[in-house]
């Protein structure tokens, strides 16, 4: 493998003055920096400890590849999953940049090859997962091999309070010992304060440069809708999607297993995912996934982080997520490479109750408590009529600048409204009615049961059913009861206690409103669309206008070179460059330098191969 030349002279026509800039063109075809990347890659060259949160799709990756080309020595990259790993390492193979693997998926003889070549400084980047690190005979070897930098990818692995923790991240905070002098750089896409200060803390990061990128993402566009028949609802979807890849994200194996084959019966190609598979039968189905050969995954959140896959152009959660941090992961899966794409959450009153009876069966009240509130923040979330960018941001601390996101369903198509003070009275005054009857409070469940007339053990017991509340809302159903309550929560005229039991209480402003007979408008519950209809997308406002018919034929070139070189068809080139070079088909090479994604390497390799393929089409038509 040729070694990556890092001087400052650009290689490329048009590639800038700087060094950075000059190594962004020739190695990765890229002319500009995303948001704070620069100011990354700058802190870390400059020998410091950085702590960086980027959203997915940010180009995290790129903040200590870019660094260890220009540095020189090793940078040693700690990488949790072997799939990871291996996908990294192709891209930078095809950008002609010298980076490895070692993992457990590697035979005797290529370990050892590899080993020679990190032992000669063949190699400017190796990534390894974070229990191999810590071994003994590991430590001698980085010792030797010139390590310049360490680079911690999913750094909220480290974190209890994290959505994905795991334990062998702790060890890290030895190769401090080991490595005392080197600078060290976490990076994570999502990570609450606590999150952050728990990555600074374990792994031993000195007076860290922080950077914290905006979580908004506003080529996602996500919507909720009420589950109805969620297998007619999904196909209806993938059948206005027909060629596109996505993910169904399901809350159990049998669901994946079920929708899967339903769905493949259909004429989609689909396949399961989940902890129940054989590892042989989970990596064959991710990598028919990333090349194209299948294009829906219906997985447990087993499926995730280990995905590059750039041109993923919508995710569906066929069941409720457990919480935001997981579902804004797991969305944030769709459209890493800046283009329109979905983001849909089937909702349904039975999911909730699932997730309540799972939660109930956690054997420590700590983790019940913790996961309760989570689960109504979820909720709260789903069922919510507000701009669900401005709800997703002030779960990470930030704020949606002002306006609406453009890029929800209800900011694009805001829900009807109607008069709900009757039942916003009956609602209260049954709250009220329970506390004074019973000198406590209770949920939003058991005011729903009361209100509809349920004959419960706890109605009786309570003596609920003798209420002048009970029964008055045998008009709604219990779950309409229930989803009222909390518009009532997220109005603030109830407000809720934590604890082992979270019950509700009126505040002063619902007194205020139960007494004067406030008129309260609330927007209309969540409903299934009408069939064929597909809402519009913000983005597709302003579409790229490109020749369809071309952008096809490049994508067919693509997964031709990619299945010679035995790689997915995006390390060869994302959807973005094609759409670019079909919207403005290029003649010369100098046409394609300007065209993102085509850097030294790629130019060499393919310009002859694309350029011939394009002055076909100019033939043909």
């Amino acid at each position: 493998m040729s070694k990556f030349r890092s001087d400052p002279s650009p290689a490329v026509p048009g590639s800038g003055g700087d060094l950075l800039t000059a190594t962004l063109k020739k190695a990765f075809g890229y002319g500009e920096f995303r948001p704070l990347q620069r100011e990354i890659i700058e802190a870390s060259i400059a020998g410091r400890d950085v702590f960086a949160l980027l959203p997915t799709g940010g180009g995290k990756s790129l903040c200590f590849q870019l660094p260890a080309i220009v540095r020189g020595g090793l940078t040693v990259v700690v990488s949790p999953l072997i799939a990871l790993m291996k996908d990294q390492v192709d891209q930078l193979d095809a950008a002609g940049v010298p980076a490895t693997f070692l993992n457990s998926s590697l035979g005797a003889a290529e370990a050892r090859s590899r080993l020679r070549g990190l032992h000669q400084g063949e190699y400017r980047l190796l990534y390894a997962a974070p229990e191999r690190l810590v071994l003994d005979d590991w430590k001698h070897n980085l010792r030797a091999w010139n390590v310049s930098a360490l680079a911690v990818d999913e750094a909220h692995c480290i974190s209890e309070w994290g959505h994905d923790f795991r334990p062998e991240y702790r060890q890290l905070s030895e190769l401090r010992e080991v490595l005392p002098d080197i600078p060290v750089m976490a990076l994570t896409a999502t990570a609450t304060g606590r999150v952050r200060e728990d990555i600074i803390s374990h792994l031993r990061l000195r007076e860290p440069a922080l950077f914290v990128g905006s979580f908004l993402r506003p080529n996602l566009r996500y919507r909720v809708i009420g589950k109805q028949k969620p297998l007619e609802q999904i196909t209806a979807f993938l059948r206005e999607r027909r060629g596109e890849s996505g993910i169904v994200y399901c809350a159990s194996r049998a669901t994946s297993e079920r929708l899967a084959t339903a769905l493949d019966s259909r004429g989609f190609s689909a396949k399961p995912y989940h902890a129940g598979l054989t590892a042989a039968e989970r990596s064959g189905n991710q990598e028919l996934f990333l090349r194209d050969e299948v294009r829906v995954i219906c997985a447990t959140v087993a499926f995730g982080m280990g995905i590059n896959k750039p041109n993923v152009r919508w995710v569906i959660h066929h069941d409720l997520p457990k919480n935001i941090e997981g579902y804004y992961q797991e969305t944030g899966r769709a459209g890493r490479d800046g283009l329109p794409s979905e983001c849909l959450l089937l909702l349904s009153a039975g999911d909730v109750a699932k997730q309540s009876h799972f939660i109930d069966e956690m054997t420590s009240e700590e983790e019940r408590s913790a996961a309760r509130a989570q689960l109504r923040l979820m909720l709260g979330y789903a069922e919510s009529s507000g701009c669900r960018w401005r709800e997703l941001l002030a779960y990470f601390g930030e704020e949606l600048p002002p306006g609406g996101c453009g890029a929800c369903d209800n900011c694009l198509s805001p829900r009807e409204t109607y008069d709900a003070t009757l039942h916003a009275q009956k609602f209260l005054s049954c709250v009220a009615r329970i506390a004074q009857a019973s000198r406590f409070s209770t949920g939003v469940n058991h005011v729903a049961d009361v209100l509809a007339g349920a004959e419960n053990e706890k109605i009786k017991r309570w003596g609920h059913d003798r209420l002048s509340t009970y029964g008055i809302g045998r008009d709604l159903t219990r779950q309409a009861w229930a989803t009222l309550g909390r518009d009532l929560l997220r109005m603030g005229l109830l407000q809720q206690n934590a604890g082992k039991f979270p019950t509700v209480e009126i505040t002063p402003e619902g007194l205020e409103a139960l007494r004067s007979r406030r008129m309260i408008h609330l927007a209309r519950p969540l409903a299934a669309p009408k069939p064929g209809r597909r809402e519009r997308h913000v983005a597709e406002e302003v579409p790229l206008a490109s020749d369809a018919a071309l952008f096809e034929r490049l994508r067919i070139l693509r997964k031709r070179l990619a299945d010679e070189r035995g790689v997915p068809a995006y390390v060869i080139f994302g959807d973005a460059t094609l759409r670019r070079m079909a919207a403005d088909p290029p003649t010369t090479k100098a046409d394609l330098v300007a065209i993102p994604g085509w850097g030294q390497k790629k130019l060499s390799e393919f310009a002859e191969i694309f350029l011939e393929e394009l002055a076909a089409h100019r033939s043909a038509h």
